[in-house]
């Protein structure tokens, strides 16, 4: 499925930026590419560079890689909520309270490494089982509607806009 049949009416207008990055994807590729990227970038990271952050106040290294994990925790929770046919609505998570809970600061590459490879094979598979009418059921998070195949695109393009940031400011 492509992200062009994706209406805007699927998502808060606070992801289109995510999903625009990914340009033309389809949905299972993108997240099997953005494993592959992430891993390969995370490969080249010195270890020492873990801890490194661009600027004060901003997160590190290890501290992206694991914010981009618990999103994609959130985000496949609630997929698998709405493709279940829960109408409960879904609360929000604050981003920046979750990251020094973490423990980024204490893991090595290989472990941020395993960690992703598991969660990002567990999405792949949690969207790989949902048919059409599943990926077209629609929850409620954080006080807007969001489809299930828009939390699907919505992770690939997240960690995206993350990698680019991760390049650019980080690694660069």
């Amino acid at each position: 499925m492509k992200l062009s049949v994706l209406d805007s009416s699927e998502y808060h207008e606070y992801y289109a930026p995510y999903l625009k990055v990914l340009g033309e994807a389809d949905l299972l590729p993108a997240l099997e590419k953005g494993r592959e990227e992430l891993l390969f970038v995370l490969q080249a990271v010195p270890e020492n560079k873990l801890t490194y952050s661009y600027a004060k106040g901003k997160w590190t290294v290890a501290e992206l890689i694991m914010h981009l994990m618990d999103a994609e925790r959130v985000f496949q929770y609630r997929a698998l909520r709405f493709a279940r046919g829960d109408t409960t609505e879904l609360p929000g998570f604050d981003q920046d309270s979750y990251v020094p809970q973490s423990g980024a600061s204490g893991r090595t590459r290989e472990q941020l490494m395993t960690e992703f490879e598991a969660i990002r094979g567990s999405t792949i598979s949690l969207f790989r089982s949902f048919n059409e009418e599943l990926l077209l059921r629609v929850g409620v998070a954080s006080r807007a509607k969001m489809s299930v195949r828009a939390l699907g695109f919505v992770i690939s393009g997240h960690q995206a806009h993350h990698l680019k940031i991760l390049q650019e400011r980080y690694l660069s």
